[in-house]
């Protein structure tokens, strides 16, 4: 088995990342890899007292930059939508940014 910290990067700290906070709703940036089983056990690993009703994930290209005549691209990311069910307690480490 992968080690969860492996799966799950960081989590992604945007302003619709914080609207979803109250919601129970939280965003990570993950392996490319990694599929939805493997996040949701990962994350309930990791954060032992909650239990992940779904994962979205979303893969994004990355973009093309130039320098001159050299293009190339950034690296490409995969992030997970992660809603938590409603008996589950929120995830500690977004407490203090509601």
């Amino acid at each position: 088995m992968k080690n969860p910290h492996d799966i799950i990067l960081r989590p992604v700290l945007t302003e619709k990342g914080y609207d979803g906070i109250a919601d129970k709703q939280y965003v990570f940036e993950v392996d490319i890899r990694a599929n939805k089983i493997e996040i949701k056990k990962a994350l309930e690993e990791i954060f032992k007292d909650i239990k992940v009703q779904r994962v979205n994930t979303l893969r994004t290209m990355g973009k093309i930059k130039r320098q001159g005549r050299t293009s190339g691209r950034t690296r490409e990311i995969k992030k997970a939508y992660v809603k938590l069910t409603e008996d589950s307690k929120p995830i500690e480490f977004f407490e203090g940014m509601i």
